[in-house]
């Protein structure tokens, strides 16, 4: 376990269940994550295509391991400031449990949909493609809230998928999200200063959209490459 300590971001290559416990309580402006879909049974290996080339469809790494909401509740609900907002990528497999853990305990829940206007292609041309990943939004009332438009206040979000020369190649995070999506929940939901955090931090996207636009970060990982591909990333704020 490592840890990096500057005066606007802290990153931490550890477990993230285990690191909230030191955070203290009402500390966090805003939770914006993206953990693990759990669609381990969505993969089906090595596929052989008609050309004679064979592609691998398993979603990521973590696909076999299993993620439960309701372990977050408590270190959620601590954490976040009573203005704060939380923002977490799901998927439909997993939307359900999201709302039975957290809808109870907060005045808003709401569902964000990112359209990706460049999706993984078809291969078996037998189902609609996945272009569309959901948000799960939460907030209580008095939340920080910022807009200058209503286009703003569509719980809809457009733009391409994270592609070069954005997307972290060395070392390579199948999930990575675009910048341009991450900086959109960002601003609406913080200000400057606020501390974000994110305890899936991935290769930094949510800590460059902080640093950018005059936030703080904290960032955690379990896997060491990935802090330290989100170190190099953010080094030069």
């Amino acid at each position: 376990m490592f840890s990096t300590n500057s005066t606007t971001y802290k990153l931490f290559n550890e477990n993230n269940l285990d690191f909230m416990q030191r955070l203290p309580d009402s500390s966090i402006d805003l939770i914006l994550t993206d953990p693990p879909y759990n669609l381990s049974r969505f993969s089906r290996g090595n596929i052989h295509l008609n050309n004679g080339k064979t592609i691998n469809n398993n979603i990521a790494e973590w696909d076999n391991i299993p993620l439960n909401p309701s372990d977050y509740i408590k270190p959620f609900t601590r954490i976040i400031k009573p203005t704060g907002n939380i923002f977490i990528f799901t998927s439909y497999s997993l939307l359900g449990k999201w709302y039975d853990a957290f809808n109870p305990l907060f005045s808003t829940f709401q569902i964000f949909v990112w359209h990706k206007t460049t999706p993984t292609q078809s291969i078996y041309h037998n189902s609609f493609l996945n272009s569309c990943e959901l948000v799960v939004c939460l907030w209580n009332k008095g939340h920080t809230w910022n807009f200058s438009s209503q286009d703003q206040l569509h719980n809809f979000f457009e733009c391409p998928s994270c592609m070069f020369p954005e997307k972290i190649t060395s070392p390579k995070h199948p999930t990575q999200k675009p910048l341009e999506l991450i900086e959109h929940l960002l601003l609406i939901s913080s200000n400057p200063n606020d501390i974000v955090f994110d305890p899936f931090m991935g290769v930094g996207t949510t800590g460059e959209a902080a640093l950018k636009n005059n936030r703080r970060f904290i960032g955690v990982d379990i896997d060491e490459k990935y802090v330290k591909a989100s170190l190099k990333r953010l080094s030069i704020y």
